[in-house]
C-alpha cells in the first residue's frame, strides 16, 4: 500500500508538510509522525500550515509549525516536494494552494473520500480511521521509533478522528496503531483530559448558546444549530471552541443527523455535519464544495446562513424520507 509514498520520499531531499486550514489533532499528529520519518531518512523538512495551532491543541508541544507567508516561503516550496496531509482537496489548504504549480512534486497522504474536485494524487486510503493511523503504519514499515511527544500527537490524532474508537471506520488496524503509540509513551488518560476535559468556561457558555438555537426537523431525525459572530462575542469564546458542539444532538436516539452552522466572518459560513451512519453526510458536503466521511463531514460557503439552511434542510428531508 505504501509503495507510492516510499518512492516519493526516495525522489526528493527537501520536503514541506502541510495540512488543511483550521488544523485538527489528526492533521497535526500526522505531520509530527511524517516529520520524524523523514528526518530519520536524512531528509530536510519544514512544517508550514495556513492557520496557527488551535488553542485546544497547545498540549501537542513537540511540533514546530511555521504559518504560511508567501514572501518568506514561496522560494522554499519551489525547491521542495510538498506533502499534503489529512485532506485530498487543494481548496482546503488555504493560500498555499496559490503556489502548487511551482512545487517540485505534490503528494496527498490522506484518509478522506475524494470529492469531485479532487485532482491531486498520492495515497488516499479512505478505509483508515485517521491519517495519523496511516502515518504510524508507515513509521512501523520504515522501522522508525517515535519519541513520546510524537507518539502523544499520533494517539491524539487517532482518537480524535475515530471518536475515541467509536466511529464506523474504527478497525483492528486502528487499535494496533494506537497500541503502538502507547508502547512509545502516549498516555490515554492525559490525552483524553486534554481533548475532552480542558475546555474554557466560555466554550461551555457557547454550547449553551448553540443549544438555545437548536431546532428539530423531519420528526426529530434532523437537528440543526447555528452560531453567529454575535454568539461568540456574547460568550467570549473562540471560533474553534465550537468544534465538538455538533455531536451533542446525536445523543438523542431519534436524531439521525446533526448540523451546525457557524458564522466565521460576514462572508464565510462553516458547516459541520454528523450522522449515525444511515445518511452519508460526505456526499452532502461535497455538494457544497466540501467533503469528509460518511458520518462526519463539513464545508464552507459564502452563501447566507438562511440560504444554506434552506438548501440543507430540503436535501436532508429528502434523504431521510428515503431511508
Amino acid at each position: 500500500m505504501f509503495e507510492d509514498v516510499l518512492s516519493f520520499i526516495d525522489r526528493h531531499q527537501s520536503f514541506v508538510l502541510t495540512t488543511h486550514d483550521s488544523p485538527d489533532a489528526d492533521g497535526l499528529g500526522a505531520q509530527m509522525v511524517l516529520s520524524s520519518i523523514l528526518r530519520k531518512a536524512g531528509k530536510e523538512i519544514k512544517i508550514i500550515n495556513a492557520d496557527p495551532f488551535p488553542n485546544y491543541l497547545k498540549f501537542l508541544d513537540g511540533i514546530q509549525v511555521e504559518i504560511w507567508d508567501e514572501e518568506k516561503h514561496s522560494s522554499i516550496l519551489e525547491n521542495s516536494a510538498l506533502m499534503i496531509l489529512d485532506t485530498c482537496e487543494e481548496y482546503h489548504i488555504g493560500s498555499i494552494r496559490k503556489v502548487l504549480k511551482n512545487v517540485k512534486e505534490v503528494f496527498i497522504f490522506d484518509h478522506h473520500e475524494p470529492g469531485p474536485r479532487s485532482k491531486l494524487s498520492g495515497l488516499i486510503d479512505h478505509s483508515a480511521a485517521s491519517t495519523s493511523e496511516m502515518a504510524v503504519e508507515l513509521a512501523l514499515l520504515m522501522d522508525v521509533t517515535l519519541d513520546q511527544k510524537t507518539a502523544t500527537a499520533a494517539y491524539a490524532g487517532i482518537v480524535f478522528d475515530s471518536g475515541f474508537f467509536a466511529y464506523s471506520k474504527t478497525s483492528i488496524r486502528t487499535f494496533k496503531a494506537a497500541m503502538k503509540t502507547l508502547e512509545w509513551g502516549a498516555s490515554p488518560n492525559y490525552i483524553y483530559s486534554q481533548l475532552m476535559e480542558n475546555s474554557s468556561y466560555s466554550s461551555v457558555l457557547l454550547q449553551k448558546q448553540a443549544l438555545s438555537h437548536l431546532q428539530f426537523h423531519n420528526g426529530k431525525k434532523l437537528a440543526v444549530m447555528t452560531l453567529s459572530m454575535e454568539d461568540l462575542k456574547i460568550t467570549g469564546a473562540e471560533f474553534e471552541e465550537a468544534e465538538n458542539i455538533v455531536n451533542i444532538p446525536l445523543k438523542a436516539k431519534e436524531v439521525e443527523v446533526s448540523i451546525l452552522l457557524r458564522e466565521r466572518t460576514s462572508e464565510e459560513i462553516r458547516c459541520s455535519l454528523r450522522s449515525k451512519g444511515r445518511i452519508n453526510v460526505s456526499k452532502i458536503a461535497q455538494g457544497f464544495g466540501g467533503g469528509g466521511h460518511v458520518t462526519a463531514a463539513g464545508f464552507r460557503s459564502s452563501l447566507s446562513m438562511e440560504k444554506i439552511l434552506n438548501k440543507l434542510i430540503a436535501d436532508m428531508e429528502t434523504r431521510l424520507n428515503e431511508v
